[in-house]
């Protein structure tokens, strides 16, 4: 389970995680309530690239979430294409009052994995599930996408605050224990005195490509 990390603690890791999906689902809204636990009426829409961290503990291990959020719109897809580099997670989201958004889903899901790595945790989720009585995708709709995609999935609410949290804890945790087993296992091999071995090595594991110094900046259009 995820918790809050003391902001003087040494960082254990860095993970990239990326929200995609279109623009005006919500994406700038879950991102200020996990790392602000904020939320604005009048958000305007993301130009270009932004991103924000927040360090939580996780098995006793001082993570730091690095989370990117991107424009939704067509006229920034140039922008994302290295905006994936790198990335650990990756969170899909929609909203479940605008049927469009949820269509678009698979065309997010085939760029997601034609830029990032094979091994890349992927949530679905469906924001605004505070307005249910305006609901133009099913829960069922959703779950059967995500089961045959092999993807975990959460409804969240970012005005009320609903899974949110839950839906970065399942992403995070779900990296960690990745990174902790592959580390385990080079360090079997290293101990039976066989060479590390280099196969599925590529993703996940703590290296300059996947975890970004913890005092690396971006430049970024707010």
């Amino acid at each position: 389970m995820a918790s809050y990390g003391d902001a003087s603690q040494k960082i254990d890791y860095v993970f990239k995680v990326v929200l995609i999906g279109d623009s005006a689902v919500g994406k700038s809204q879950i991102l200020a309530r996990f790392a602000r636990n904020e939320f604005s009426l009048d958000s305007k829409a993301t130009i270009g690239v932004e991103f924000q961290t927040r360090t939580l503990l996780i098995e006793q291990k001082s993570v730091k979430a690095q989370i990117w959020d991107t424009a939704g719109q067509e006229r920034y897809r140039a922008v994302t294409s290295a905006y994936y580099r790198g990335a650990v997670g990756a969170m899909l989201v929609y909203d479940i009052t605008k049927r469009q958004t949820f269509d678009h889903i698979p065309r997010w899901l085939e760029e997601l994995r034609s830029h990032a790595d094979k091994n890349i945790v992927i949530i679905l989720i469906g924001n605004k599930s505070d307005l249910e009585n305006q609901r133009a995708v099913p829960t069922e709709d959703a779950k059967e996408f995500a089961q045959k995609e092999g993807l975990f999935f959460l409804e969240t609410s970012a005005l009320e605050a609903t899974n949110v949290e839950n839906a970065f804890s399942t992403v995070l945790t779900e990296i960690f224990n990745i990174v902790n087993k592959k580390s385990l296992a080079a360090n079997e091999n290293q101990a039976n005195g066989n060479p590390p071995s280099l196969t599925g090595k590529k993703i996940l594991v703590p290296g300059p490509a996947q975890v970004i110094p913890a005092k690396s900046k971006v430049c970024c259009t707010s």
